[in-house]
């Protein structure tokens, strides 16, 4: 099973970056746009998993989450991965203190013998379209750089299951809430 864990933004705040985001789809047919209903922000990505593992994750996330308080966030402004020049990922940034708890949520894992790619630096975003090759974003993330949505309340964090395919599905499995 391929999984994640993600906090999911509430449709107001969804629909809000939406909004923003919208307009700018036209003036860039290299990207793909990510669909809606796969918007989320990933606190840890676990990959394929064995699924005789799950049972024994839930109780390690239910505590990590219980460890951790609710958290305010909002979405702002615009980057890309690696770099706006040449870009292969368009998203909108998240400002809340979550580092805390993706840790915990990748410990609760490896605890389970799930080899967590630790290598990258956590950095919370909602991905937004993506590019078959390297595309020069430059202009487009300057021009998203003022967005800036509404406080919102990240309450739960959630294990999902990622079914692959010509569109992902996401299928979540539990959620917990925070503190």
């Amino acid at each position: 099973m391929r999984l994640f864990v993600a906090l999911l933004p509430p449709e107001t705040v969804l629909d809000e970056v939406e909004a923003a985001f919208a307009p700018h789809r036209a003036a860039h047919p290299d990207l793909r746009w990510t669909r809606r209903p796969s918007w989320h922000v990933t606190l840890a990505f676990y990959g394929e998993v064995d699924e005789r593992i799950v049972p024994r994750l839930l109780p390690r996330l239910e505590r990590a989450a219980g460890r951790h308080p609710r958290r305010t966030a909002i979405f702002a402004g615009a980057g890309a991965f690696p770099r706006p020049a040449s870009a292969r990922v368009l998203w909108t940034g998240l400002e809340s203190d979550l580092r805390r708890l993706a840790d915990s949520c990748a410990a609760a894992a490896r605890r389970e013998g799930v080899d967590v790619d630790e290598g990258k630096r956590f950095h919370p975003h909602l991905t937004m379209a993506r590019a078959r090759g390297p595309v020069d974003l430059r202009a487009l993330v300057a021009e998203l750089g003022d967005y800036e949505g509404s406080l919102w309340t990240a309450g739960e964090i959630h294990l999902i299951h990622s079914h692959l395919g010509r569109q992902a599905r996401y299928e979540t499995l539990h959620s917990w809430p925070l503190a």
